[in-house]
């Protein structure tokens, strides 16, 4: 059995797992960034380790800082959680060679599924449904046309390699293919250090639904029920539920058959989600295989009474699973993933500090989450810092709840989702109520529905100004690099401390790009730190007011950059820049 797990990762996962970890006796070390020093996952497992560094590529995504760790800490297991390494076959292998137990599926499972053509065709091969799709990664953009001319629109432009809705675009115009297929390959390799895509036929406005896989080396595959997961913005989920309701019981069942089939096809090993999309004619297709613990397993767990992290760990262990049948689901369960965003401003992240965090509470309602209040989002991180997770027996009984618990929830400090949650938990769209779609059950949501249907009337955030709060000082101070606490009374010599790399900064509301002192040469200033990916218009061209002139990537995210004026453009950064919210990118003279 694992003694020792290394929790690869940060936020409200890195949280579950040392829960996970302490539920069985394991010992647990955390790693950090420096802006995570004092994070709730540092305190909460048994020991922390500094990584030295404040972005994902220094810390996180760092393979080589991670071993040093684990040797250092005497850990003898790996759990990656979601997003960073979790999916990386290469990292997954060296976990393997150097010894210790990677909590997940082996690196050839990885590196099978992980490839978004291998794993096309495996699933033919089990007999999978499968929409039209290349044989392998397309060449170019031209080629991307080619297949869009054959096939017809609207074309899928995705990674091969990666998941979680990076390096994904939409083509629903022959016109749009060449310049979407570059963003797309833009971002794969920005995500995961490789731009290959190819291309599918894209099912109009489809259901996302996927089955929760998870399997032992002792020749059981279990299918812990379905989920829905229609409600993305920029492919990325923001709410989640299971069982996947009103679903016909003979689509329901090709999931289930399908996942199995391929999972146990693959020699699958852990927790794992097969996911399909469902057409509005009803026509289902296999997605891809992520070969990790999602985001949204605790509506499976509330739903079957898993402990998926758990299972994980046995199963890492060589432990055969707790159960051998696939459970039937009891009740219903719904997630709200809170995210620092501002729905009003385009789902615009907002890093920044959470001066109160009021998370739900009551019957029905589970938190999980990776802050608190005083706990700061960083820019370089994906926005997401908790999870409202709620049960009931019935689903209009899990929806009451799910409002109420959005209706607690107080955030103050950086921008949320929850009003878009408060929006759509009242949607008829979404609750059902009364007739309206096919079926007569009326649930009528898409994965373009937030985008293109979805009518909010929200208005832009404003932020709460920063409380202080006198007393005990309490810092933390680095040994070797392991993380040690310390507190003492205010003002006794730790000011210094207070403001070394774990301190979280001030943080101030960005002005609008549109403000400056000199009304005739305005400053285009973008609305959070970030990386500046590509100039739209070139440098002294002319530009029309509200026209898109540079792509900003921050917090894992591309957005688009408008100018707020009409009048010549003039570049004062290039490409490839790291930018912030204080420094012009550029001017616009009128």
């Amino acid at each position: 059995m694992i003694r020792t797990v290394l929790i690869a990762n940060r936020g409200e996962i890195a949280v579950r797992v040392a829960r996970a970890c302490a539920d069985l006796g394991i010992r647990s070390v955390a790693v950090y960034a420096d802006g995570d020093a004092d994070a709730p996952h540092v305190r909460l497992a048994d020991e922390a380790w500094s990584l030295e560094g404040r972005t994902a590529a220094e810390t996180y995504l760092s393979v080589e800082k991670l071993l040093d760790v684990a040797r250092r800490s005497g850990a003898d297991a790996v759990h990656p959680g979601y997003g960073f390494l979790s999916e990386s076959a290469a990292s997954a292998r060296a976990v393997e060679e150097a010894g210790l137990v990677w909590v997940g599926p082996t690196s050839a499972t990885i590196e099978l599924l992980g490839n978004k053509i291998a794993a096309r065709d495996l699933a033919r091969k089990v007999g999978a449904p499968l929409v039209p799709g290349s044989d392998g990664p397309v060449a170019d953009a031209e080629a991307a046309v080619a297949f869009a001319e054959e096939h017809g629109l609207p074309l899928a432009i995705k990674a091969a390699h990666g998941g979680g809705g990076r390096g994904m675009r939409v083509a629903r115009t022959l016109e749009e293919v060449p310049e979407l297929f570059h963003a797309a390959r833009r971002e794969a390799e920005a995500a995961f250090g490789r731009g290959e895509c190819f291309v599918e036929r894209f099912l109009e406005r489809p259901r996302h639904v996927e089955a929760q896989v998870i399997a032992d080396d002792h020749g059981h595959v279990v299918v812990a029920g379905t989920r829905d997961c229609s409600l993305q913005r920029r492919n990325q989920k923001l709410l989640e539920e299971a069982p996947a309701p009103f679903l016909d019981p003979e689509v329901r069942r090709r999931v289930h058959e399908s996942a199995r089939d391929l999972c146990a096809a693959a020699g699958y090993r852990g927790a794992g989600t097969v996911e399909f999309l469902l057409g509005a004619d009803g026509t289902l297709s296999f997605l891809e295989v992520n070969t990790r613990l999602q985001v949204e397993h605790p509506v499976t767990e509330e739903t079957t009474g898993l402990d998926l992290v758990v299972e994980q760990l046995r199963v890492a262990g060589g432990l055969p699973l707790s159960v051998t049948e696939d459970p039937e689901p009891r009740g219903h369960a719904i997630e709200l993933r809170l995210n620092a965003e501002d729905p009003a401003r385009g789902f615009l992240p907002g890093p920044g500090r959470i001066e109160r965090f009021v998370p739900p509470a009551g019957p029905g309602v589970r938190v999980d989450a990776g802050v608190e209040s005083g706990s700061v989002i960083p820019g370089e991180f994906d926005s997401l810092f908790a999870k409202i997770v709620v049960w009931g027996p019935t689903r209009e009984a899990a929806l009451a709840r799910a409002r109420r618990a959005a209706a607690e929830t107080v955030v103050e400090g950086v921008p949320t989702v929850l009003p878009f949650h408060r929006a759509v938990l009242a949607d008829p769209a979404f609750t059902a109520a009364g007739a309206g779609s096919a079926g007569g059950h009326g649930f009528a949501v898409h994965t373009q529905w937030i985008e293109t249907e979805l009518l909010a009337s929200l208005d832009p955030q404003a932020l709460a100004a920063p409380v202080v709060e006198p007393g005990v000082v309490e810092t933390w101070v680095e040994i070797d690099g392991r993380r040690h606490r310390v507190r003492t009374p205010g003002g006794i010599g730790f000011a210094g401390l207070a403001s070394g790399p774990g301190a979280a900064p001030a943080q101030a509301t960005p002005p609008a790009s549109g403000t400056g002192a000199d009304g005739g040469r305005m400053p285009l200033l973008p609305a959070m730190p970030g990386t500046l990916v590509r100039w739209l218009v070139a440098d002294g061209a002319t530009v029309a007011d509200g026209q898109p002139v540079a792509v900003v990537e921050a917090m894992k995210m591309e957005t688009q950059l408008v100018a707020e004026a009409a009048g010549t453009l003039e570049h004062a950064a290039a490409e490839g820049a790291q930018i912030t919210t204080g420094d012009p990118i550029g001017y616009i003279t009128r």
